[in-house]
């Protein structure tokens, strides 16, 4: 079994839950890692505007002390969004970023948009995948001697949940990668329920939507880059997404990009998953709603498939919270309540098979 630490939310007057990051960095061993001089990346979501729920960055500051004192050199790194959003370019990212928090004074690191000013600075990396052989990774995540991958753990509306293995999947492929991942989503208009609103049309990033004569909202599907984007943005949920496939390719396409993205740095990637602010959906929207369950901890492993195993059987151990997304509180699979077509177990799965890590774990609680 994979061991996987944790650390529950107390915090005394002697012990923050700051004090508790920089002891499950050590636990895990992600001090031996990090050589004198490495260029270490961190992996964190900077947070769309208006998102609340995204990690802290007084959180992340105590991790980019810990490798510093390790002799790392340290940088922030994310990567451009596919959908419009005020993180479609460099510019824009950095400048959400520094709005959110993340400031060279607040998290004591550069921050590095690691696919470049407009998301075309990536190599390419060879892997024997069932759906891709190459793979497009962010140039500054590639070079990185060595990786740090901070997760908020949360609902996801095309994966079930975003963890560790989506975080350093979809997150480290540059926006062309987006693209290739997403091309098996398409989403359908339920003429019965749009109202017409054209909120939808404002969100899409391909120009794919619009108004018809009945005043219902159309999607061009020959237009459509499959981001999901209408299918949240919709008021009524008028926008369902109907896969030109099984849903569950983009949960492997996902998985191999980790892959890709891990593959120069053997004994070289730790991860910690922040348990915390369980909202529904992904941090890339500009809102964050209600949390689904209380929170819970911190993780930190070297294995991201034992991880988000892990992270999910908490959270679905966990009482629900009532006035929430879920409908049943009590539901054994939160997850897969809220999103009923989506199995999230394929990640995991398909993690295991490619040789990424384990489901089977040993949790080891870190007081």
């Amino acid at each position: 079994m994979t061991e996987v630490y944790f650390s529950n939310m107390r915090a005394e007057k002697k012990r923050s839950l700051l004090d508790k990051i920089e002891t499950l960095f050590d636990k895990a061993g992600f001090s031996h890692l990090i050589k004198k001089g490495d260029m270490v990346a961190v992996k964190v979501h900077f947070g769309e505007r208006g998102n609340t729920a995204f990690i802290s960055p007084i959180f992340i500051r105590r991790i980019v002390d810990k490798v510093k004192k390790c002799g790392g050199k340290p940088f922030l790194i994310d990567t451009s969004t596919l959908y419009v959003g005020s993180r479609a370019n460099a510019v824009e990212h950095l400048i959400t970023a520094i709005e959110n928090g993340f400031d060279y004074s607040v998290v004591g690191a550069p921050l590095i948009i690691a696919d470049g000013l407009n998301g075309k600075d990536y190599f390419e990396v060879k892997i024997e995948g069932k759906h891709f052989k190459k793979v497009k990774i962010a140039s500054a995540a590639y070079l990185a001697d060595c990786l740090i991958a901070v997760s908020h753990f949360k609902g996801h509306e095309l994966t079930g949940f975003g963890g560790a293995l989506k975080n350093i999947g979809m997150g480290l492929g540059c926006r062309s990668a987006k693209q290739e991942m997403h091309s098996d989503v398409l989403p359908e208009v339920d003429s019965t329920i749009c109202t017409g609103c054209q909120k939808c049309i404002h969100w899409c990033p391909a120009g794919a939507i619009k108004i018809n004569v009945m005043g219902k909202a159309e999607i061009d599907h020959k237009k459509c880059m499959g981001c999901g984007e209408c299918t949240v943005t919709c008021p009524l949920s008028a926008i369902k997404i109907h896969w030109e496939t099984e849903p569950d390719v983009i949960q492997e396409k996902i998985v191999e990009y980790a892959l890709g993205a891990m593959k120069n740095k053997v004994n070289k990637v730790g991860f910690f998953n922040f348990v915390i602010n369980i909202t529904p959906d992904c941090d890339c929207w500009g809102w964050s709603d209600a949390p689904i369950a209380r929170d819970i901890g911190i993780l930190a492993s070297t294995d991201p498939v034992a991880i988000d195993q892990a992270s999910v059987d908490l959270v679905n151990s966990a009482q629900g919270i009532e006035q929430s997304r879920l409908k049943n509180s009590s539901v054994k699979d939160k997850f897969r309540a809220i999103f009923p077509s989506v199995d999230w177990n394929v990640q995991l799965d398909y993690g295991k098979k490619v040789g990424l890590g384990k489901r089977a774990y040993n949790l080891i609680e870190v007081e």
